[in-house]
Parts: structure tokens; sequence; C-alpha cells
């Protein structure tokens, strides 16, 4: 009876260590390289998909409303 237990436990443990992954490899909040790019969140384009889901969000039709720094 302890085998579901310790298969829930282990997929949902491996699933919030994928999802921690995730946000630090491909957020733009997160800099690992300061010295080249030290501002990563300033490249992002308006088509650029950062949220892990988007209900009701085109991103290919979005334009620019921001300058260029």
């Amino acid at each position: 009876q302890l085998i579901p237990l310790i298969g829930f436990i282990s997929v949902g443990l491996g699933s919030a260590v994928l999802y921690l992954l995730r946000l630090a490899l491909y957020s733009p909040d997160v800099s690992w390289d300061r010295k080249n790019n030290p501002e990563p969140w300033n490249k992002l384009n308006p088509t650029d998909q950062y949220k892990f889901l988007a209900v009701s969000t085109d991103y290919k039709s979005l334009k620019k409303d921001r300058p260029n720094f």
C-alpha cells in the first residue's frame, strides 16, 4: 500500500524540481551572466512568451510599446 504513495510523492517532487529548473534557466528575471547580459529583461521582444501558461494572450500579434535602451 506504500508503493502508490511513494509514486505520487516522487512524481510531485520531480515536477517541482523540473519547474524550478525551468524558472532558473528560462525566466527573464534571473541573470546567470552578469558580465555579458546584466539586464536580460530589457532584451525581451513583445512576441516572447515567458509566462508558463498564457490563457488568452496571443504573443505573435503583440506590438512593441516601449523604447529601446
